[in-house]
């Protein structure tokens, strides 16, 4: 299938504006290209692990906008109906260049088009690498996690994923049992097995976890029996909380790790430390900064006891302790 590109350049104060005239004629679906960083609030509610490189917002923005073509669509109907949104909007605001470009494309391959922001990269001496890249010689004698979020989020870039990392290597001992509620790609539960720890339980509500997990588990040599999947809400769900049990003993984990966001921490408080013995560590993150004394609140509340509190940019992470 071929489709036309209809790309605008225009200045992120116009982008709005001119989406949405361009809907009244037909066009949806905006591809968006700007250098706006997000804020603390959209970065919470999208909760973005992938994210391009952050560069200096120049006030420019692209719109793309992608028509099927067929025999029966007027291309140049469409781009004469685009000129001439961008006219009347012109006449009442500045719109920048607003210069309208057109290209023809092939099959767009949308679920994999974020794979050129995401490249190997460091956290601390461990090197996060993408399938789709290969190992060089000078890192080969390095700790090395090939990772493939697929659809489900956890690469390692994001800054609460760096603060788990960090903590579980603090707190982790050989053997130990770990259980990971909102384990996405399962990045932490492999790790903290490559580190050293006897089995990890991973509980998730998004069924594209399976896939995701599952081949992460195979790129790292990961084997089955030592880091178990569970679909399903640790919360709230009887179900659930019965298989968890089954599966890290009656004891209880360990450590528990959580990279969820604030709310469902604060949610998740009362429910957790069943899932504890004494001694067991909680390490957290997902948490916008202005919200950590919040969740240190309900884990204090619960009866745990906060052991540090770890900050990474916009982001924290708790670390908790039953005691």
């Amino acid at each position: 299938m071929k489709w036309t590109k209809i790309r605008i350049k225009t200045v992120t104060e116009a982008e709005d504006i001119i989406i949405s005239d361009l809907y009244d004629i037909g066009l949806e679906g905006a591809q968006i290209e700007d250098k706006v960083p997000l804020s603390p609030l959209e970065k919470e509610q999208m909760f973005v692990d992938i994210a391009p490189q952050a560069e200096e917002d120049d006030g420019i923005a692209y719109l793309s906008f992608f028509v099927e073509k067929n025999d029966d669509t007027d291309v140049d109907g469409i781009v004469s109906g685009v000129r001439q949104v961008l006219n009347d909007i012109s006449s009442y605001m500045d719109i920048g260049e607003g210069s309208v470009t057109v290209d023809e494309t092939e099959d767009l391959d949308w679920i994999n088009n974020w794979k050129q922001y995401f490249h190997q990269f460091y956290i601390d001496d461990l090197l996060v690498i993408p399938s789709w890249e290969k190992v060089s010689e000078e890192d080969k004698d390095k700790m090395i996690l090939h990772i493939d979020p697929g659809t489900a989020f956890g690469t390692g870039m994001h800054e609460t994923t760096k603060l788990c990392i960090r903590a579980m290597k603090r707190y982790l001992k050989p053997g130990d049992r770990i259980l990971d509620v909102g384990t996405g790609s399962g990045i932490l539960s492999i790790l903290a097995i490559m580190y050293g720890a006897g089995y990890c339980a991973g509980t998730d509500l998004d069924p594209c976890t399976i896939e995701a997990v599952k081949d992460n588990k195979t790129a790292n040599n990961i084997k089955d029996d030592a880091f178990d999947l569970i679909i399903g809400n640790i919360i709230d769900d009887a179900a659930t909380q019965a298989t968890v049990r089954e599966r890290i003993g009656d004891k209880g984990a360990d450590i528990v790790m959580a990279n969820i966001l604030a709310p469902v921490l604060i949610a998740l408080a009362p429910v957790i430390p069943d899932f504890m013995h004494e001694g067991s560590v909680l390490i957290t993150s997902g948490i916008i900064n202005d919200k950590k004394h919040d969740v240190a609140a309900a884990f204090e509340a619960a009866g745990l006891k906060v052991e540090e509190i770890n900050d990474l940019g916009e982001w924290s992470s708790v670390v908790a302790k039953k005691i």
